[in-house]
């Protein structure tokens, strides 16, 4: 559900995998490509600093992230 809601966010902001990892990488977060599939597809469990980053990056709330 929460891979799905970044999945859907970051599409909207017309961002690649590739470069969402990238701009976490630059943040200090050793995440890659794979590693973001992985979470968009509920196959990685995803860490709260993970979230607090993607949600700065991705410029949207905790609820569009949480949202049911």
């Amino acid at each position: 559900m929460i891979g799905n809601n970044i999945r859907t966010i970051r599409e909207k902001c017309g961002m690649t995998q590739e470069l969402l990892a990238s701009k976490l990488q630059l943040l200090g977060c050793d995440i890659t490509r794979s590693a973001i599939a992985k979470i968009e597809v509920g196959q990685r469990h995803i860490y709260p600093d993970e979230i607090i980053l993607i949600k700065e990056i991705l410029n949207t709330t905790y609820d569009m992230i949480f949202k049911i």
